[in-house]
């Protein structure tokens, strides 16, 4: 896997990730919407530290600065 996650974009999906996750984890949400942020939540933190998303692949974007 090449890398297409640049710092910017790892540290926005972490904050986002932890955020969502927190909202899932500590009961705000239930429901649909809990398992929604729950997994929202756990793809942006995995995207973020493999630096790697399937999706840009797909779309041929990357924000990395190589």
């Amino acid at each position: 896997m090449t890398a297409n996650v640049g710092k910017i974009d790892r540290i926005l999906r972490a904050v986002i990730g932890v955020i969502l996750l927190l909202v899932a984890l500590t009961g705000a949400v239930s429901g649909g919407l809990f398992w929604l942020a729950l997994v929202v939540g756990a793809v942006m933190l995995a995207t973020s530290a493999m630096k790697f998303c399937p999706a840009y692949r797909l779309l041929g974007k990357s924000t990395c600065n190589m």
